[in-house]
């Protein structure tokens, strides 16, 4: 036999007991993500009132470096 005519074959079999992949519900995702716009909407509508209560933007960004900084 020459060289050229051998053939090597390795194989390697692996199998695992626990499942590693990750199932979420549809539903979970649902309240998860429910929860994250009802958090977002109440942090926009405070930041609108805080603008409105203050004069505007640069009101607002100007008291809150002032409530910040104690001046």
């Amino acid at each position: 036999m020459t060289a050229a005519n051998t053939i090597a074959k390795t194989r390697t079999n692996t199998k695992t007991s626990v499942d590693t992949r990750a199932e979420v519900s549809r539903g979970a995702m649902i309240s998860i993500n429910t929860a994250g716009a009802v958090i977002g909407m109440w942090a926009l509508a405070s930041l609108v009132g805080g603008m409105v209560a203050a004069g505007g933007p640069v009101a607002l960004v100007r008291a809150w470096f002032s409530a910040v900084g104690g001046m």
